[in-house]
């Protein structure tokens, strides 16, 4: 089965009519796409209240892949207002809670920065991440080069399939140690998970300008017909030996995020049950 979303609810304009206000964004996102990457979760563990509120704003089918605290993954350093890193991923997994009870976490992800190189530090941190998250569907998403290089690669496989974690496939510019190459393997029998950033080699390195509002161009860029072909062979190719392929489009600096969701969503011929009711035509 194939499922294909967006990072996040809120940026994508082209889904919504005039006026519609955010706390109401999430219902109609849901319209549209059956899964979402929950991006607010890096930034702070969000309270129960919020999860639950979002479960219920969704249909029964709908799937969350809620993108782990910054502090779990080595982006923010120390523990923040945190007693201790034990206790930042038990607060983290209260706010689960909700999507694990209704049935609609699809997976946690784990988004490693550019420095967490292969190491032996880093090797015991993913087991300890094992040891803390126990048997919740996570997926690991490496950002720097020495993982996938060929001394590593076959062995990097083979300890996300020991831990088992899923892997989640990024699709990005390649700019050197900074960025990982397209390595569209499943580690888990279940379900893989395939990010799509862009290929804006220009704006994915942060520059030195400071006043460049850096983010805004990150990830500004447009698939094409014959790039989205050959994501969609990898796509079958993956259904083949994975119960559930993940898509999630975060190329969403411009508005090209939902088009392409819905592109590669028409091409796959997928027509998904699970949507919530549109209230009225918006395309």
């Amino acid at each position: 089965m194939i499922h294909i979303g967006l990072t996040g609810w809120g940026d994508h304009h082209k889904l919504y009519a005039s006026g519609v206000k955010p706390q109401d964004k999430l219902a109609t996102y849901a319209a549209h796409f059956i899964c979402v990457e929950v991006d607010a979760s890096f930034y702070a563990i969000q309270p129960e209240k919020n999860t639950l509120k979002w479960v219920n704003e969704t249909p029964t089918d709908f799937k969350f892949i809620v993108k782990a605290y910054q502090g779990m993954t080595g982006h923010a350093r120390g523990d923040d207002h945190y007693q201790s890193k034990s206790e930042m991923f038990e607060t983290f997994k209260v706010s689960l809670k909700p999507f694990i009870d209704a049935g609609k976490l699809a997976m946690v992800l784990f988004q490693f920065p550019p420095w967490f190189d292969v190491s032996k530090d880093h090797l015991l941190y993913l087991r300890y991440v094992k040891q803390k998250m126990g048997n919740l569907p996570v997926a690991i998403e490496f950002r720097n080069q020495s993982w996938y290089k060929k001394a590593h690669r076959e062995e990097t496989i083979e300890y996300l399939k020991k831990l088992t974690f899923y892997h989640s496939i990024a699709d990005e510019p390649q700019v050197g140690d900074g960025s990982v190459p397209f390595v569209p393997i499943s580690t888990h029998k279940d379900k893989v998970l395939i990010r799509l950033h862009g290929r804006n080699r220009a704006g994915w390195t942060r520059p030195e300008d400071k006043e460049t509002n850096w983010r805004e161009v990150r990830y500004l860029y447009r698939y094409n017909k014959i790039e989205l072909e050959e994501i969609k062979k990898t796509i079958l190719a993956l259904e083949k030996v994975t119960k559930e392929v993940y898509v999630i489009f975060n190329n969403n600096s411009g508005t090209d995020a939902s088009d392409n969701g819905k592109m590669l969503k028409q091409m796959l011929d997928i027509d998904e049950e699970g949507l919530a009711a549109r209230q009225l035509s918006l395309f």
